[in-house]
């Protein structure tokens, strides 16, 4: 159980005893006022005045707990259908980068092990890295948008040790295989180019345990025989210098096929050679020979508001109040109801400022929890709170740290709100409309990256898209419909087409990737490097 607001949890009491203090006090008040009308008044009055301060009591409890937002009881969605168990592995490992292979061996294998899950819509596939370590990135599971994520964040600098354990990743991949009992049979598809450091004898015998559990291994070769450099680059591509050895001499690199060819045959799986062209499509037709079998996958969702079950015993305990108590009172109310009409009242400025206020001071209450806790969730409440009261620059700062979160779901809205914090400021100051409105685009392609089904996010992106042509550029501040706080504005006359759509999600992906990236890196375990580290 959680609480969204826990300050009002803890103020509770207080409140319950206030209201309970305050119909105590009107029961005696009116019980004083009918004993000097007549003693018969006084008995009346008192026939159910001891059932009045238990009830409002009650009804405050529950009101004060409802407003501290409780969440529990996760919710549970369950997909099933007949699958594999498949276990994607790369060597993530610096031999990787060499560039005997278009743009290099790393990123070749990542591009067909890419196609690979696009092939195996309907199976579990898990992400292995390795190199002196074995890192298991993404357990069996059918959401394949997260596996295609943490496969577009493969990068050497994802492991602390470097070098090659070809043991190290058969050993990780049977573990992990044998605590699915579900689904049909398993397999690992390796993507290496063969290079390992640890014994070749090692390698064989955890090759052969894994084939002797009953799972095919698939090795996919990178790289070409004739030895390469291994080349050394900054962050933006250019060639510093290339990998050198303790010595300071320079390594060379080749693809190992009999090493390779040693491992395959140790396990009785299957090899595809470098210069298959397709070699996602080899892989697949290999798996198609293996039996799918049913399998049901049970997710947690985000845990499900339950401020409803205590609004429901407040409404119930002020509804039974009612019904129990005698007056003239009740019927003028009964048939005030049913003669004549309600209005709403319009809120006026006086209102919006009173609101903007609450909010405020709800956003200084959350920023304290945030820096004295850490919780994302206490960041987001923040940075919600202070866009609700126009702190712009705050919601900014605030909603940034739990963009950060490794919540998937709390990652989204953060994201969003940035986006309409952002669009906000692009409408209010015109010269960093156009500094603030790309940056909502790009909050909102990160956020469409989590969720894609986002309708509101879809929605707000469109709008900048569309009303942000390429020749000339033209900067305008884009409305929004969604719960953010900005006006609906009626949806343009058409969507985008499937190749703005495409640029839009391609051109996000690498933004995304290098976030989570980092967030692994601050997870990784730190061990001392192998002595060759490519």
């Amino acid at each position: 159980m959680r609480f969204e607001i826990p300050w009002l949890l803890w103020a509770a009491p207080l409140v319950t005893l206030l209201i309970a203090g305050l119909g105590w006090w009107s029961q005696r008040r009116r019980l004083r006022l009918a004993a000097a009308w007549s003693p018969a008044a006084r008995r009346l009055a008192g026939r159910r005045a001891g059932s009045s301060v238990p009830l409002l009591g009650l009804a405050a409890l529950a009101g004060a707990v409802a407003l501290a937002g409780p969440r529990g009881a996760r919710g549970v969605r369950e997909t099933g259908g007949l699958a594999l168990n498949v276990l994607i592995a790369v060597d993530v490992s610096r031999s990787m980068l060499a560039e005997d292979q278009n743009p290099n061996r790393l990123q070749r294998a990542i591009r067909e092990a890419s196609r690979l899950v696009q092939d195996l819509p309907a199976d579990r596939i898990g992400v292995i890295a390795f190199a002196g370590q074995s890192y298991l990135l993404a357990p069996l599971t059918l959401d394949h948008s997260a596996v295609m994520l943490y496969l577009q964040t493969l990068d050497p600098d994802l492991a602390s040790a470097g070098g090659t354990d070809l043991a190290a990743v058969f050993r990780q991949a049977a573990a992990v295989l044998q605590d699915t009992p579900e689904g049909g049979d398993r397999a690992v598809v390796l993507f290496t180019d063969g290079e390992g450091h640890d014994s070749l004898q090692a390698a064989a015998a955890a090759a052969r345990a894994l084939g002797e559990d009953g799972v095919r291994l698939i090795m996919v070769a990178q790289g070409s025989e004739l030895p390469v450099r291994i080349p050394v680059r900054d962050p933006t591509g250019t060639l510093t210098e290339y990998q050198r050895d303790a010595e300071g001499e320079e390594v060379m690199t080749a693809r190992r096929d009999a090493q390779l060819r040693a491992i395959v045959e140790a396990s009785g799986g299957l090899l595809i050679p470098a210069e298959r062209a397709d070699q996602a499509g080899a892989v697949r037709e290999e798996l198609g020979a293996l039996s799918r079998r049913p399998l049901r996958e049970r997710r947690l969702a985000d845990l499900t508001p339950l401020a409803w079950v205590a609004a429901l015993v407040s409404a119930l305990a002020l509804l039974l109040h009612t019904a129990t108590r005698r007056g003239a009172g009740l019927a003028g109310l009964g048939l005030l109801a049913l003669t004549q009409t309600g209005q709403a009242q319009r809120p006026g400025p006086g209102d919006r400022f009173a609101r903007q206020g609450r909010a405020a001071q709800a956003a200084a209450a959350f920023r304290q929890e945030a820096q004295a806790t850490g919780r994302d969730t206490s960041w987001f409440n923040a940075g919600t709170s202070a866009l609700a009261a126009g702190d712009l620059d705050a919601a900014r700062d605030a909603l940034g740290r739990a963009a950060a979160s490794l919540d998937p779901g709390l990652r989204y809205k953060a994201l969003y709100n940035l986006g309409v914090a952002a669009l906000q400021q692009a409408r209010q100051n015109a010269t960093v409309r156009e500094e603030r409105e790309a940056e909502a685009t790009a909050r909102l392609r990160q956020a469409l990256l989590l969720a894609p089904d986002a309708r509101e996010a879809k929605w707000n992106l469109e709008l900048l898209v569309r009303r942000r042509p390429p020749s000339p550029p033209q900067q305008s501040a884009a409305a929004q419909r969604p719960s953010g706080g900005a006006q609906d504005q009626p949806a343009p006359a058409s969507g985008l087409s499937r190749s703005e759509a495409d640029a839009i999600l391609s051109a996000v992906s690498q933004d995304e990737a290098s976030t989570r990236a980092s967030v692994l890196r601050r997870q990784r375990l730190r061990t001392t490097a192998n002595t060759k580290d490519w």
